[in-house]
């Protein structure tokens, strides 16, 4: 590249910053004004789409379109089904997936889409309700809907005012607005949101349980409350967790020993011959039971600064154990 092409580069490049800013500052404005026109429209849309027995199918053109999809995206993980229909596509035979016990949802920042106007009132002749999202409230969208979203903004954040830019910032908040509501109404909760996102990071979260991912049986490194010093090093090593429990007779938890025991024993007491286990254990260890979520064992380790935990039932029975590692290779953490 010239000299010359990067000084020309450089001098266009010189405003993109303030330009920037500018266009945030414009679009974030939009939103903000969109709190103060919230009334009674906004109320009897999230009563609309709770009373209905069918889906929400989100429509739009162009942007719109783009923007429809987005919110129809979002109320699905939510607890609202919803899919999104192009208006196109509607009046060529996809008008068939919409039902009677439906609720449309229909984007058009003008109001005006000749595409939405053509499948509008076969849609609400079928007995269909009908929700508009619009920038203007005499639009002939906004006056054929059973409920009207005012998503209009003073300016477009691009320079000739042209290229829906806040305009679509502000549907895609007025979405999400109606998509929390909905969230909130239903009791939506975390697991609920899991189950839709099996295959996501806050999925395995949510929904991976102690007893998935702990030791078991001959894994988890156990001695008995009599065993000598030695025994419990061995089995320490054996089992590769950094730590063994041990056991009364019938199996309960009486107290753990682990590496970092080790260190501190050897520091301060280096003649370690004829050492019973239970003379240097640590009594009522940390444990969690099997039914927990991992996040809460990842928790406990945490808040306790510890890396590994025993696993025990009801009556206080040792059933498995499990470390960061484990955690890790689960990606819970």
């Amino acid at each position: 590249m010239s000299p010359t092409t990067q000084t020309n580069i450089s001098a266009r490049a010189a405003g993109s910053l303030e330009t920037a800013r500018k266009v945030i500052a414009i679009e974030a404005a939009a939103v903000s004004a969109l709190g103060e026109r919230l009334g009674p429209d906004f109320e009897r849309a999230v009563s609309l789409i709770l009373a209905a027995k069918g889906r929400v199918i989100v429509s739009g053109v162009g942007k719109s379109g783009h923007i429809a999809r987005k919110i129809a995206a979002t109320m699905s993980s939510t607890g609202t089904p919803a899919y999104f229909v192009h208006p196109g596509e509607a009046a060529h035979g996809d008008l068939g997936m919409i039902q009677p016990d439906d609720v449309l949802i229909a984007l058009s920042n003008s109001g005006t889409a000749e595409e939405l106007l053509i499948i509008v009132p076969l849609i609400k002749r079928m007995g269909a309700s009908m929700i508009a999202m619009t920038g203007r409230a005499d639009s002939p969208l906004a006056r054929l809907a059973d409920a009207h979203l005012d998503t209009g903004v003073t300016e477009e954040a691009c320079p000739l005012n042209l290229a829906p830019t806040a305009s679509t910032t502000a549907t895609l908040a007025m979405g999400d607005a109606l998509a929390v509501a909905l969230l909130e109404a239903r009791g939506f909760g975390p697991e609920d949101f899991a189950r839709s996102h099996p295959g996501g990071a806050l999925g395995r979260r949510l929904l991976t349980h102690v007893r998935d991912i702990m030791r078991t049986g001959d894994a988890i490194p156990s001695v008995g409350i009599d065993a000598g010093f030695g025994e419990a090093l061995l089995e320490i090593s054996r089992k590769g967790l950094g730590m063994t429990a041990i056991l009364a007779a019938d199996g309960k938890v009486e107290g753990i020993f682990t590496d970092g025991d080790l260190r501190r024993l050897l520091e301060k007491a280096p003649e370690m011959k004829g050492l019973r286990i239970a003379d240097v254990m640590h009594k009522n260890p940390r444990s969690i039971g099997p039914d927990a979520l991992a996040v809460e064992a990842a928790e406990l380790m945490d808040r306790h600064r510890i890396s590994q935990v025993l696993v025990v039932d009801a009556a206080g029975i040792l059933v498995g154990a499990l470390n960061t590692h484990d955690l890790l290779s689960a990606k819970v953490i």
